[in-house]
């Protein structure tokens, strides 16, 4: 892939992962909820799931699931029932005892996080980015692309994804950062769990 390019598709991915939706919520909440080990976990999980469905789509197989609205259809309700139990959660969570310097008390806030899976669930059901990859890489990928580009192009989209959220994880767990959002983490937790309840209803009534 000629440099040009792959700095026009670093472009496009940057934009992509700067704007705001459930996998920020996410994040943010992993990282108040779980601190910097689940807030990079779900970050590098959710680089992981972006990149497997843009090697899905390099393959070829994205086109199936694109023209296929009972596969596509299973995925996103898929989708929007595990966006519905995040919000569930939060919702549902309550205010948390401020205790930075009680290494026990952090790792059992660690253990009610599971950022490895919440990370990559959140990117794999959601089918759209299916649409999304075949659109740009219809853009960057010709016929007689070599596995070498394909690959190039996977481990660019999944990387900058990743690094992006594991900044997002490095900010918020800074100590006065994270000291002063601990402290108001059932508000964010509230705001985020209605966040997140309400796309998993877009999804299903829109």
């Amino acid at each position: 892939m000629e440099l040009h390019l792959w700095l026009s598709l670093v472009a496009i991915c940057i934009m992509g992962a700067l704007s705001p939706g459930p996998s920020l919520a996410l994040v943010v909440k992993n990282t108040l909820a779980g601190g910097a080990p689940a807030g990079y976990a779900s970050a590098i999980s959710h680089g992981i799931g972006v990149a497997l469905y843009a090697a899905i789509t390099t393959t070829g197989i994205g086109i199936i699931l694109v023209q296929s609205p009972t596969l596509f259809s299973v995925i996103q309700y898929a989708g929007a029932a595990f966006l519905l139990y995040l919000g569930i959660n939060a919702l549902m969570s309550k205010k948390q005892q401020l205790n930075l310097s009680d290494e026990e008390d952090k790792s059992v806030e660690v253990k009610k996080v599971n950022g490895w899976r919440d990370g990559f669930l959140i990117a794999f059901l959601n089918p759209k980015l299916a649409i999304f990859f075949l659109a740009l890489f219809s853009q960057f990928v010709d016929a007689n692309a070599t596995m070498t580009q394909k690959m190039i192009m996977t481990a660019t989209v999944g990387g900058i994804d990743a690094l992006w959220y594991c900044m997002v994880t490095f900010l918020l767990s800074r100590g006065p950062i994270l000291k002063k959002l601990k402290s108001n983490s059932h508000i964010i937790d509230k705001v985020t769990g209605a966040f997140l309840v309400a796309l998993a209803a877009r999804v299903v009534w829109v």
